[in-house]
């Protein structure tokens, strides 16, 4: 599923009186709102649904792919998520 059909589905979940820009001015609330969360604080738990939270990589080695030269690549911080167990079984 992608941006456009999670647009669909929350506007036909919404039922009929909701419009298109109703349904993507939701979903790029909720959106903005998880990335505002996990960058001010860290971390965003939503109890049934997950936790987004922010991961330190370390600094390491790698391999450049095209000459195979050994490279140090830099720590950086990504955002990893973790699915809570309602949601696990779900699946």
């Amino acid at each position: 599923m992608n941006k456009s059909e999670l647009i669909e589905s929350v506007q036909s979940a919404l039922g009929k009186d909701a419009t298109k820009r109703a349904a993507e001015d939701a979903v790029t609330a909720v959106l903005d709102s998880i990335a505002n969360g996990v960058r001010s604080d860290g971390k965003v738990q939503l109890i049934g649904f997950g936790t987004f939270e922010v991961k330190n990589r370390a600094a390491r080695m790698g391999r450049n792919p095209k000459t195979g030269e050994p490279m140090q690549i830099n720590a950086s911080k990504s955002v990893g998520f973790k699915a809570s167990a309602a949601l696990k079984q779900s699946l």
